[in-house]
């Protein structure tokens, strides 16, 4: 079967969905599936290479406006494919229209990652592509079902989602080597403990909450990523006076990151806003068997993160509570443990790559038998 992935952005480009993607495609292509990403880059001209089994196009931008790449050639791309299925990774309005130039009215199944936050005007100009796409869609996947029950949009479509969660490499993360070292360059002396956020430095992500926290506790905060609210985050952290306790790590390789989980005590994601749709950086930590804190969104968050279990789930927005649940895990070193095997076994049995893969294959699986079905239905109606 020859299955098209599309989404804007595709590794070495950093970030959830993009890696996401990635593993899934190579996944499908290691079990005999012929695949092509099809995804955009920053230069003009196109683009193709191959990736561990999996072919890649990327298409040139014109522009790139809202958080989104325009490009003409994505469209010339999908043209010239032929695929048996199609699997668009929503929110990219240039992929709906990619997904239905595909020729040969392949199978079509739509992964809704979020919904549109931060650009809602431009949302509503997006809206009856949307629809369009998502009435067209053989099956749609979703990464948690608290996110079909709070989107305004995917609820409707609830009888054609499924749930897929994403996934990680739990072993690469659970046995990482590296953490001591990393604990002595951040930690005065080596004493103390350790917080750790990791992800792109995004608007949603709460980080200034998270920092306003710190002010409350003796513990020290590293910050993992790089982006686009680091140095409004640095001046936040001079203004309150914690340049000896918060720490910028910056940009890490993949080699280097699960040494940074493993220096850890305990893991934070205050994100505050729903653009948080899943958080895979609470997996990669529940992976290194660390406790998680992660804030109540109607997203995934909380789903994969269980209250009193794998960690605290908190009201977003709040540093004041997010402090008050930090200080309990950092007083208590045995309900740390405890809750980071707890949070590990979970990993190791629910989000696993493999586990992902072969749930991707089953809706892959019904989208192909309700295409052939459309197919038949047309026929007799000639």
């Amino acid at each position: 079967m020859h299955i098209v992935q599309i989404y804007k952005d595709y590794p070495p480009v950093v970030g959830g969905i993009e890696q996401h993607v990635r593993v899934l495609a190579e996944g499908l292509a290691q079990r005999g599936q012929q695949v092509t990403v099809l995804t955009t880059h920053a230069g003009r001209a196109t683009r193709e290479e191959q990736r561990n089994g999996v072919r890649v196009l990327r298409a040139g931008r014109l522009a790139y406006v809202a958080s989104t790449p325009l490009s003409l050639q994505l469209l010339r791309l999908a043209r010239s494919l032929r695929a048996d299925l199609v699997h668009l990774h929503m929110p990219f309005p240039p992929g709906d229209l990619a997904a239905l130039a595909l020729p040969g009215a392949p199978a079509l199944v739509v992964t809704y990652h979020s919904d549109i936050v931060r650009q809602r005007r431009l949302g509503q100009f997006y809206r009856p592509l949307q629809q369009l796409t998502l009435r067209r869609a053989h099956c749609i996947i979703a990464t948690s079902a608290a996110y079909v029950r709070s989107s305004p949009v995917l609820r409707r479509y609830a009888a054609r989602t499924h749930i897929v969660p994403l996934s990680v490499d739990v072993e690469r993360f659970a046995h990482a080597t590296g953490g001591t070292a990393l604990r002595r360059r951040y930690l005065e002396r080596g004493e103390g403990c350790l917080v750790l956020a990791v992800g792109v430095l995004r608007y949603y992500k709460g980080l200034p909450i998270l920092i306003d926290a710190m002010t409350q506790l003796d513990a020290t905060l590293l910050i993992v990523g790089g982006g686009p609210e680091e140095q409004r985050l640095r001046d936040l952290v001079q203004a309150l006076g914690l340049a000896r306790r918060v720490h910028f790590a910056g940009r890490v390789s993949d080699d280097e990151l699960p040494a940074y989980y493993a220096a850890a005590d305990l893991f934070v994601l205050p994100s505050h806003l729903r653009a948080e749709a899943f958080g895979i950086v609470q997996l990669e930590a529940m992976a290194a068997g660390l406790p998680v804190i992660s804030t109540e969104l109607g997203t995934g968050t909380s789903e994969v993160n269980q209250h009193g279990v794998t960690g605290f789930v908190v009201p977003p927005g709040d540093p004041l509570l997010l402090a008050r649940a930090m200080r309990v895990l950092l007083e208590n070193p045995d309900l740390r443990r405890h809750m980071g095997r707890a949070a590990q076994a979970r990993a190791r049995r629910e989000y696993t790559h493999a586990r992902m893969i072969e749930r991707v294959l089953a809706v892959y699986a019904q989208a192909a038998q309700r295409a052939h079905g459309d197919v038949n239905q047309r026929e007799q109606t000639r």
